[in-house]
């Protein structure tokens, strides 16, 4: 990926090399784009040649599946509670791009956080990883990850995730705060219902 296009066009919380890793791993090369799913069935859709066509499948689609559209997939429907209300910048290179990494930024803090903003570079291509997955799955530890909050200084709400706080430090646990973020229940099937990533190493039991 271009280096100026990233300049430009990504989110400037994230290094370029993340930009590239995030893209390569979960986006097609093509900027048109769109994948539609019905919870684990992928429904084919005609490859769209134009930008209307494009809409036109997204538009179609929004509200019934889980749309994920352009470079880096990025979830169609997202705030939006009419489909009339999708704009072409989900398939414009350089606003998918922006709109993409400024997501995903926003997981990879909400991940970190849930690590207890490790700076360990051992640890730091896990969160990468887990970042990765609930991007995919639009989930993280039991939270629709797309209508959550940026974290900022909360702290992601450990109920949700099945914590094993016998390996956790007690003034970790106690500065620990709920989360008042709470994700719409028909976001979250919107989003999809893919099955949690187990992190066996420090979660136990959850599906």
């Amino acid at each position: 990926m271009d280096a100026a296009f990233i300049a430009e066009c990504a989110d400037p919380s994230l290094k370029p090399a993340i930009v590239e890793q995030f893209v390569s791993a979960v986006g097609p090369d093509d900027p048109l784009a769109v994948t539609v799913k019905a919870g684990e069935r992928l429904i084919l859709v005609p490859k769209p040649k134009t930008p209307d066509e494009a809409m036109e499948i997204i538009r179609q689609y929004v509200g019934q599946a889980v749309v994920r559209v352009g470079l880096t997939q990025f979830p169609a429907g997202v705030g939006v509670k009419d489909a009339s209300e999708l704009k072409p910048d989900l398939i414009e290179p350089c606003e998918n791009l922006r709109m993409g990494t400024k997501m995903f930024s926003k997981i990879m803090r909400i991940v970190s956080k849930w690590y207890g903003n490790p700076t360990s570079k051992e640890v730091l291509p896990q969160i990468f990883e887990d970042a990765v997955y609930a991007w995919n799955s639009g989930q993280f530890e039991g939270q629709s990850v797309f209508q959550a909050e940026d974290p900022g200084g909360t702290i992601v709400d450990w109920r949700q995730g099945a914590l094993d706080t016998a390996d956790e430090p007690a003034d970790e646990l106690a500065d620990a705060t709920p989360s008042q973020i709470e994700a719409d229940p028909s976001d979250e099937k919107e989003i999809g219902t893919a099955g949690i990533r187990v992190d066996l190493s420090r979660i136990g039991g959850q599906k």
